[in-house]
């Protein structure tokens, strides 16, 4: 592989590493943040998925180690999830749960990026993003689920 390509790369991984860990900074703000009976099953899915998300940001840290990139300090990192801030309304699961399926939305969308751009020059990168991307399914379609109900509330 290529510099070049091998920086496209890095640059693709370093973005989604960005967003995982934006990603657990909103979970555990929300997962503490709502209140209510019926926000209880929606914190605790929130909160199992703080660690599934943070295994996602140290495989990607890894991985853009190993193909010689610089793992993104606090400095280096963007912030941009807005629609899954905790809302000023503590009982608004509703936001939320959109929230969540945004974010999971962007995350499927952007590994595929990697994927692709990974292609048949990096193989094992394409492999982990491949499974990164199955877990951000699972959990977009959760809360596809969550939503249905809270709106038949």
């Amino acid at each position: 592989m290529d510099d070049t390509k091998r920086q496209q790369i890095i640059d693709l991984l370093s973005t989604s590493y960005n967003m995982e860990l934006e990603t657990v900074i909103n979970y555990i703000a929300n997962s503490e943040h709502l209140d209510g009976i019926r926000a209880q099953h929606i914190k605790n899915a929130l909160g199992a998925d703080i660690a599934e998300e943070l295994g996602h940001a140290q495989q990607l840290a890894k991985r853009i180690k190993t193909l010689g990139g610089k793992i993104p300090g606090s400095q280096s990192l963007r912030w941009s999830q807005t629609s899954l801030q905790p809302p000023a309304d503590t009982l608004d699961l509703v936001s939320v749960i959109k929230g969540v399926i945004e974010a999971e939305a962007g995350a499927i969308e952007h590994y595929q990026k990697v994927i692709v751009a990974a292609g048949d020059d990096d193989p094992v990168t394409a492999d982990l993003c491949t499974t990164l991307k199955a877990d951000e399914e699972e959990h977009h379609q959760m809360f596809k689920g969550y939503l249905a109900e809270a709106l038949n509330w």
